[in-house]
């Protein structure tokens, strides 16, 4: 297995049908569950641990997916109320090595992580299946729809509950 991908790279779905957004919806609404029951019980040792050799610790990988799922809100929300506005990007190495980064309590990105998702999802609930056809522009990967948002922020909640679940098999913890 990839350890980078332990769940594989992600590719965008040609024909998006309506269980596959219900499904989306879901993973992103079950997300801060998820990563609370995977990072409960860790040490801070543990929280330190890098998920692979080279890769971000733990403690990074929590705090990254607030960061990340907090950018993803604002997207939607920029898509509802602007014409096709162009996102900004980040350099999420350089987010992963700054202090809140690196020695935080994971506590903090949970709390946040669970407020932002509660917010998403009470949000992408209320609007309809066609809403959803609405477009940004990401500098990085062209013009995404708010369908094509949802996919891309559940396979990545996945991906890295992924990384830990992984590790912590690997470690045996």
């Amino acid at each position: 297995m990839d350890l980078r991908y332990p769940i594989g790279p992600f590719e965008f779905t040609e024909k998006i049908q309506l269980e596959m957004i219900e499904q989306w919806i879901s993973d992103i609404e079950v997300l801060p569950t998820l990563l609370k029951q995977e990072i409960d019980g860790l040490s801070e040792k543990q929280l330190d641990t890098p998920y692979r050799e080279g890769g971000w610790t733990v403690r990074q990988v929590v705090h990254h997916l607030a960061d990340s799922h907090l950018n993803g809100y604002l997207r939607v929300r920029l898509a509802l109320t602007e014409d096709e506005p162009t996102i900004l990007t980040y350099d999420e190495n350089k987010w992963a090595a700054l202090p809140d980064a690196t020695g935080a309590p994971v506590s903090l990105s949970i709390h946040l992580l669970t407020s932002i998702h509660a917010r998403w999802i009470y949000l992408i609930k209320s609007i309809s299946a066609e809403t959803l056809k609405g477009t940004y522009r990401n500098p990085e990967m062209g013009i995404l729809t708010l369908a094509q948002n949802l996919e891309l922020y559940a396979w990545h909640g996945k991906h890295h509950v992924a990384h830990i679940t992984t590790l912590k098999k690997r470690m045996n913890w």
